[in-house]
């Protein structure tokens, strides 16, 4: 059985799109670079040029981004976590309580920069996350409360909590009237790219034609395209969003022209992106910002596992969860759907294209990627 992709392209003449100002006056004022570089095993990940694969891909240069080993704790989400509550503890010293419903490496990222912190973190999960995420957790002394329900099961109770126990809500995902923490958030992933200004962003026009983004709630991917945005207000490289089929939340948002919670199962491997609503604050920068919202099976995010642990020969070895490879998954799609090839034309992705992925997530359930890693898909 064929694997089948569904995608919204953005109409080339969209009118350009303009960034919240109260959003942008945080996001490009605030430094979480100086930040973070003073936090213990603070290093810069790696940008990788994996060309071997790219010419399997038909493309001119692939850059993967590994956030594999950020802080040692295997995913980039520590770097909103923790600049969040060090912008919260700024203006409001003192002992806290921090709270926030995830999928497993927010929360890890949350329970890690409270303890960094010497402050408590209680972690809100939903029911059906995987044991090892949930370990990970209690590993940084979060206190875990598993909630009979999805991902946005969790954000509800953690809400609740939040207001019933004045817990301080560490949230990354936003609704009307709770957007300031969720902009600390984005401006602290903007680190990463802060981090790339030295390799592939020295220069008035980029050094690459295409950015893969994954994403649940949007908000990492919304902190990628505003800092585009400013950076390349007239030449940004294309964006392309990649979700998985039974959770393609953005992509049914644009369908919908609004917000608007995913009509998938939401049964998917790629538990990292399995969110069913967008953030309010992320889908108003998404759905202008973004050039496609491509949705794909699991098979692809796990051959692109696959190709980033094997690789072909002279390139470099990746570790890669299932969500972690969820943009080499898209361009994977791109690259071999043939129901996607006159939207890869309308696009112009190609071989002269240069392209940009990002590894999100190493191994953070060790047992689902020893099964994974050898699993045969259709791709």
């Amino acid at each position: 059985m064929p694997l089948i992709c569904t995608y919204y392209l953005n109409p080339k003449e969209r009118p350009g799109f303009m960034l919240d100002r109260k959003f942008n006056k945080v996001f490009k004022n605030e430094d979480p670079l100086a930040y973070h570089s003073k936090i213990r095993r603070y290093e810069p990940t790696p940008l990788i040029s994996l060309s071997r694969l790219a010419k399997s891909l038909e493309i001119k240069e692939l850059y993967v981004k590994d956030e594999s080993r950020r802080f040692r704790q295997h995913n980039f989400k520590t770097l909103g976590a923790s600049f969040a509550i060090h912008k919260f503890l700024e203006a409001n010293p003192g002992k806290h309580t921090f709270c926030t419903a995830t999928d497993g490496n927010h929360g890890r990222s949350v329970a890690w920069a409270a303890k960094m912190k010497r402050q408590k973190a209680v972690i809100f999960i939903p029911v059906n996350t995987a044991l090892s995420r949930i370990k990970n957790i209690k590993k940084q002394r979060g206190k875990v409360i598993i909630v009979d329900g999805d991902y946005d099961a969790a954000v509800l109770r953690a809400r609740e909590e939040a207001e019933k126990n004045g817990y301080i809500l560490i949230q990354d995902t936003s609704w009307e009237g709770y957007t300031e923490i969720p902009t600390l958030i984005a401006a602290g992933y903007k680190t990463m790219m802060m981090e790339l200004d030295e390799l592939l962003h020295t220069s008035k026009e980029p050094l690459i034609d295409f950015v893969f983004l994954q994403s649940g709630v949007g908000t990492w991917a919304s902190s990628v395209v505003a800092y585009y945005r400013n950076k390349y207000p007239r030449n940004m490289p294309k964006i392309i969003t990649v979700e998985p089929m039974e959770s393609d939340s953005l992509l049914e948002s644009i369908r919908q022209k609004g917000l608007s919670k995913t009509k998938g199962s939401q049964q998917t491997l790629m538990s990292g992106l399995n969110c069913g609503t967008p953030s309010y604050l992320a889908w108003k920068i998404l759905k202008d910002g973004v050039d496609l919202f491509l949705a794909i099976p699991d098979d692809y995010a796990i051959k692109a596992m696959q190709n980033l642990y094997f690789p072909f020969k002279n390139d470099r070895q990746i570790f890669a969860g299932e969500s972690g490879a969820a943009g080499l998954g898209g361009l994977t799609a791109l690259a071999f759907d043939e129901s996607l090839e006159k939207v890869k034309k309308e696009i112009g992705l190609n071989r002269q294209s240069r392209v940009l992925i990002f590894n999100t997530e190493g191994v953070t359930n060790p047992e689902m990627f020893e099964e994974l890693i050898i699993r045969e898909t259709e791709v």
